[in-house]
């Protein structure tokens, strides 16, 4: 598998999403957000957690006008595979890759802390080293976590299983405790808790080590 990950200025976990693809197995490549094209034979895209460009206007909506983000497009067009966590899933809602918007927390602060997460569907590449309805604790840190979308695409991705992990405790106040969703064809990801950060043993749980080790066999077979 070969990933690539974006990086754009005000990136602060392109690192750690980088280490966990390769201790998954991954070639890993870094992206600079002003080239224009992905290298050759890309299986999938990350894009990491930070603060692109300050978090200025809305979260992520800068980084979506980024060169490298004409080329995220096409891969994904394409049928190509796709990870955004934290700011990066702002990044895939900017880019229209995926529904919806993130707002400021209910609370209006920023909020650091390991959250519980249930997993609402196997059926992706992202979540088949998981079972519908497991447990699993993955850290948050976000300012901006607040997930919307109106009703009638809320119950789009209701009916079309799309919602891939709920909060068990909503800390954000995002609709239906959604904390992450997929693409219409389950080859985009975007959620806001951070799986690369619980990856290895030395971060205090390897809840996230199923996600980069599922998509490894998953891409293998595709």
């Amino acid at each position: 598998m070969h990933a690539a990950v974006l990086v754009f200025p005000g990136s602060n976990c392109d690192r750690d999403l980088a280490v966990a693809f390769e201790r998954a197995g991954a070639q890993v490549s870094m992206v600079w957000h002003k080239d224009t094209g992905l290298p050759d034979g890309v299986d999938i895209v990350g894009i990491p957690g930070g603060f692109s460009y300050g978090d200025y206007l809305r979260c992520g909506a800068i980084a979506a006008n980024s060169p490298i983000c004409g080329a995220l497009k096409a891969h994904v067009d394409r049928g190509g595979f796709a990870l955004g966590v934290c700011n990066g899933f702002q990044v895939l809602t900017e880019t229209r890759l995926l529904p919806g918007a993130l707002r400021r927390n209910a609370g209006l602060k920023y909020i650091c802390k390991p959250v519980a997460l249930r997993v609402e569907t196997a059926d992706s590449a992202f979540t088949a080293g998981y079972a519908q309805g497991d447990e699993i604790t993955v850290p948050i840190a976000h300012h901006d976590g607040n997930y919307y979308v109106d009703e009638l695409t809320l119950n789009a991705l209701r009916d079309q299983d799309r919602v891939a992990f709920r909060y068990v405790y909503n800390p954000n106040d995002s609709v239906d405790d959604i904390a992450g969703v997929l693409s219409e064809n389950r080859r985009v990801l975007g959620m806001m808790p951070h799986p690369e950060r619980m990856a290895e043993a030395a971060h205090g749980g390897t809840d996230g080590q199923a996600m980069f080790r599922a998509l490894m066999d998953q891409l293998a077979t595709a």
